[in-house]
């Protein structure tokens, strides 16, 4: 596993109350899909329907991903790029990054 870092306490975003639902709903369910595989693993279910499971529950993390992707375009990287910020495209590199590993 990756060593974690911690998040710096400063730096914040603003999601719509909607967003923060719609969020909040997906994740709910991942937690749930997540759940359901570790059941599925301890009761040797048949390992092509555990993995079709888990490539779900990957796209729906993806999916939260994407959303939250594009809020921070849309705000964070906007308004840091308004103002003259131009280190926000290292971190918006860096953040692409990290999603498009395999």
């Amino acid at each position: 596993m990756e060593n974690l870092q911690p998040i710096p306490t400063m730096r914040k975003t603003h999601h719509s109350p909607e967003t923060k639902r719609n969020l909040t709903v997906r994740l709910n369910r991942i937690e749930g899909q997540i759940r359901g595989i570790k059941g599925m693993i301890e009761r040797d279910a048949y390992c092509d329907d555990i993995i079709t499971q888990i490539s779900a529950t990957q796209a729906a993390l993806n999916s939260v991903a994407n959303i939250l992707l594009e809020g921070h375009l849309k705000s964070c990287v906007r308004n840091k790029m308004l103002a003259g910020d131009e280190d926000i495209l290292d971190e918006l590199l860096v953040t692409v990054q990290k999603l498009t590993k395999k």
